[in-house]
Order: C-alpha cells, then structure tokens, then sequence
C-alpha cells in the first residue's frame, strides 16, 4: 500500500492526477490528509473539483506555529504508519506537511517519493525553502518538474539514480479541467468580462505581516485598478492583516473569499494578467500563456521566467507596475516548458511501479 499525502491547497493540484493515475493502474493506496488547511473554503471544495474522493485517513492537524503544526502532524503521521505500514509515502511540494510526513516515514524506515523536488529559492528566510530541502533529502524518488530541480538536486550530492524528470503534474490537473472551469465563466460573477481584468492572490509572511510593506503594496493595487479592476480572492490571514493595517485599496479592487479550482482557474485563464506571490500559480499562469508578475525578489521556479510569463517585482511601489507593463506587452511563449504536456502523473507512476526497492 501506498500513502499519498495532501495537506493544503497546493498539495490537492499536484497530488490529484497522481491518486487517479493509480486507481487506473489498480495500485492499493491510501489518501492521507492531514488537515493543515481544512475548512471548507481552503480544502473540501478543491477535493470536490478535483475529482478526488474523501481522504481515507484525516488527521486534523490545524493550524499553529510552524513548529506545533509541523510537530502535530509528525504524531498523528507516525500512527497512520504504524497501523498500516505503508511501502512508499509520496509527499508533493514544500508545505509544512510535506515535510512532517517525510521526516516521520523516514525514522521509520519507510521510503518518500517527493513530488516537484530540486526547486531553490536560495533563501532560507522563506519557511517553504526549509521544507524542500529537508524533504529532498529525505527521500529516495526525487520527481522533477523542469531541469533546475536536476540541477540543484545533483549539486547538493543527492545520487543521479533518485532523480526522476517527469514534468509538472500540477499542469495534468490544470490541463484536464480547463474546459469545465472556462464553462463556469466565473468572470460574470463580477460583472467582468474575459480579458478584461486582472487577477490577484497575496499569502506570503514577507508581503502581508509587515505592516509597511503591506501598505504600500496595496497602494499600488490601487493605483493600478485606477486602469484595470482586480479580483482579489483574500487568504484568511491576509484579510485579518488587511483589517490590522486598516489597508483600503478602493472600489476597483473586488475583494472576495477564497475561491474553488475550477473558479479560479476559470478567472486566471481569461485574466489580462496576474500579480501573486504563489509558486503555483507562476506555473499555471506560464502554461496558460497570461502574463504575470511575482511580487517576490526571487523565485525557486526559474523556468517560468525562461520559458513563461513570469516577470520578478520586489514588494512595495513602483516596481509592481513597471513589471505589469512589462508582462503586458510581452509576447505569449512559442511553447511550454519541456514535460509540461498533461502526463506528469503517468511517468511518476510508472516510476514508482518500476523501482525494484519498493
């Protein structure tokens, strides 16, 4: 038996196509979710439109500190594998359960597969670089979604026969609901019209906790609604900063809670860009063709900026709109990044399925 673990809302795109994938195949699997995001608006909904079934094991982690979700998650994890005793436990991206989930199955001695492995940001200051690295090497499957992940991974000594380029999984799931999420129009929602707006997502500690920064990242939202509306579906902790700070961004600005998969990928794929400080949708926005801006000084996905639409802008004033500019009247790229192409999740089974040590 396998255990394929989610966590939170990143977790569920990338995990999904790997969980039906194996169903075809008939491979005995376990869908463990350990409930770091687990209210309705941030979990039930995305398992909904993802296609995938109620998690076989919940373990109500919650949220905390990053040490007492991380150490919550570590106890209850450890349990489920020594009831079951699972032969492999696939853990996907840099979530604080990712890493948990790794460490405990390895100080038991069972194997970890992590999916999109190798990523570097290069700062340590960022929770999620802590847990990639960790997980990397932590495990013994390493599956990479562009040819940076290789690179790092081989740099930091981890042997070539774990690592595993299989391309971005989390484009399988995009690339299978596409349809049924433009069909939503999600746009008229907000009496907007396709390509007519531009869409926003702010979660990271380093944009909203710092009152300053906030601030004065919001302001620029503002200014640039005053030539384009922005959607801005708000993660529950950046509202409550939002409130702290007291942060008016103006009537062009349409706040609205968070928003299921297919809502949101219906309003990115006909958006005229997008501003967001989330990895994932550097991705989704690079394998649709809409142009985006990072509000981050760096970025461990480089090939979204090699081969996509993704422009860097560090937080604050100014920047942030040079850089919409810039995006804006850029070109569409010739051709996705190498593997992106909806198969993802049958070459890391099919890894998975081969590897004699499992």
């Amino acid at each position: 038996m396998i255990f394929i673990v989610v966590g939170a809302r990143p977790n569920f795109m990338k995990m999904a196509p790997i969980v039906l994938e194996m169903k075809k195949r008939g491979i005995a699997h376990r869908l463990v979710h350990t409930g770091q995001h687990y209210d309705q608006s941030m979990s039930a909904v995305f398992l909904k439109d993802l296609g995938l079934p109620a998690p076989d094991i919940f373990l109500g982690a919650g949220s905390g500190t990053h040490a007492e979700q991380t150490a919550r998650i570590m106890t209850a994890f450890e349990k489920a594998c020594q009831a079951r005793r699972p032969r492999l436990v696939v853990v996907g991206g840099d979530v604080n359960s990712s890493l948990a989930c790794a460490l405990a199955a390895a100080k038991l001695g069972i194997p970890v597969a992590h999916v999109e492995a190798g990523l570097r940001s290069f700062d340590r200051s960022m929770p999620e670089e802590v847990n990639r690295v960790l997980a990397d090497h932590l495990s013994r499957l390493l599956f990479t979604t562009e040819p940076s992940g290789t690179k790092n991974l081989l740099k930091e000594g981890l042997p070539r026969s774990w690592i595993h380029f299989t391309g971005n999984s989390m484009i399988d799931s995009l690339r299978t609901h596409l349809k049924k999420a433009l069909s939503l129009k999600p746009w008229e929602r907000f009496g907007l019209a396709p390509n007519g707006y531009g869409l926003v997502t702010l979660h990271r500690p380093s944009n909203v906790d710092d009152r300053k920064t906030c601030l004065a990242t919001g302001a620029e939202l503002k200014k640039i609604s005053r030539e384009i509306p922005l959607i801005f579906p708000i993660h529950p902790r950046t509202r409550e900063r939002m409130a702290e700070f007291r942060l008016d961004m103006g009537p062009k600005v349409i706040c609205a809670p968070p928003l299921g998969y297919l809502e949101f990928l219906g309003l990115m794929a006909r958006a005229r860009a997008v501003l967001t400080d989330s990895g994932g949708i550097q991705e989704e926005s690079t394998a649709l063709g809409v142009p985006c801006v990072t509000i981050r000084r760096n970025t461990e996905r480089p090939v979204t900026l090699t081969h996509g639409t993704n422009r860097l802008a560090p937080p604050g004033r100014i920047s942030i709109s040079r850089a919409l500019g810039l995006a804006m009247k850029s070109k569409p790229p010739r051709r996705a990044p190498p593997l992106w192409d909806g198969r993802a999740a049958r070459r890391i089974v099919q890894v998975i399925e081969k590897c004699a040590a499992l």
